[in-house]
């Protein structure tokens, strides 16, 4: 019986031979006994070879059978894992999760559990977790994410560092949830702030408390692909913080930079909604967080430099903080002598340069 190679592809692109009998039988005896000693001779050289993991007929290389039977979902992926094995650093992995804030047309991604987004991964919480770690498309389900440990590792609270993973892995697909760790908010750890992708809203960036509770179905990961630290934030200037609620003059000088800077809307003094979605409207123009608050990310795009003979809302801005500080001006949106003597008088009593040109620095300090 004569003895060729025959190949069998196999799922994965491998190959595997394997021997077959011909249809070319040959009868003489001789001929026979033959061919069985070298039958016989070329199986115990494969069964050696088997022994060292591969299989080696007629100089033909053979891949050993056990290595083709595991073609499972689960292997694809561990594969799919290998050859995405760079790293990702956490400034990195955010940078990545907050270009969904505003990549519908300056808009969040909108969420869906079947829908996938113009980069190819899905448009629910874990494939927007995938798209930020590079995993492959469209995406493990937040399942995969909780329980392979080619692609997590369980954590306690206590460590949790930028970029690190919330899991809520119980339940259906209608109560599992994945949020992104972005730092925690006070010294006292009851608070942080994340990026999300939520039903009903899409992406989002804002300040969680999911897992902190005694007995919460959330628990803290890392990503394997996650590398090195997140360099700390410079010292945050001293501007302040306007959220949905807030009232008085810093609103209404932001009211001004935001139509100064081509928004739309009515200057009351009073954050409220119309506000925070021209503030979200002109982040998103900026590349910025489009979470619609205005604090130490967004002033110094906000401000607008004006000096002597400016006119307009950013003039409007500048004298109301000066008014604010006691100052007797007119807020009138024109940069004369009255604004001029009260601006280097400002910056006389402040130790500034006194140039009377208000720039981020002035800002700053009137702020």
């Amino acid at each position: 019986m004569m003895i060729v190679a025959a190949r069998r592809n196999v799922a994965g692109g491998s190959a595997e031979f394997l021997p077959h009998a011909s249809a070319d039988i040959p009868h003489s005896k001789d001929r026979t006994m033959s061919l069985r000693s070298r039958v016989s001779r070329r199986a115990r050289l494969a069964l050696a070879s088997v022994a060292a993991g591969g299989l080696a007929v007629a100089g033909i290389a053979l891949v050993p059978s056990s290595a083709t039977a595991t073609t499972t979902t689960s292997t694809s992926r561990a594969a799919a894992v290998q050859t995405q094995a760079d790293t990702i650093t956490p400034a990195e992995m955010l940078r990545r999760a907050a270009t969904w804030l505003t990549a519908n047309n300056g808009s969040q991604v909108p969420y869906s559990q079947t829908s996938v987004w113009s980069d190819g991964y899905r448009q629910d919480c874990s494939g927007y977790v995938s798209m930020t770690l590079g995993l492959w498309k469209s995406g493990p389900n937040t399942v995969e994410l909780a329980s392979n440990r080619s692609l997590t590792t369980p954590i306690s609270l206590g460590d949790l560092k930028p970029g690190d993973l919330l899991i809520d892995a119980e339940g259906s697909n209608t109560t599992r949830h994945v949020v992104i760790f972005e730092k925690w908010t006070d010294s006292s750890h009851t608070a942080y702030s994340a990026f999300e992708q939520r039903g009903g809203h899409g992406t989002d960036h804002r300040v969680l408390t999911y897992g902190l509770n005694a007995g919460s179905e959330y628990k803290p990961y890392r990503p394997v692909k996650l590398s090195g630290e997140t360099p700390p934030d410079p010292p945050a200037a001293d501007w302040p913080m306007l959220t949905v609620g807030s009232q008085g003059a810093n609103v209404t000088t932001a009211q001004y930079l935001l139509r100064a800077q081509g928004q739309s809307l009515v200057v009351d003094g009073s954050y409220g909604s119309e506000t925070a979605a021209r503030a979200k409207a002109f982040q998103s123009a900026k590349g910025l967080v489009a979470d619609g608050e205005i604090g130490p990310k967004t002033w110094p795009h906000l401000v607008v430099e004006v000096k002597n003979g400016s006119q307009g809302d950013a003039v409007r801005a500048l004298q109301t903080q000066l008014v604010s500080h006691g100052y007797k001006v007119t807020v009138d949106g024109s940069f004369g002598p009255e604004t001029q003597k009260a601006v280097t008088d400002f910056q006389g009593s402040k130790k500034l340069v006194v140039d009377g040109l208000v720039g981020p620095v002035t800002w700053e300090a009137l702020l």
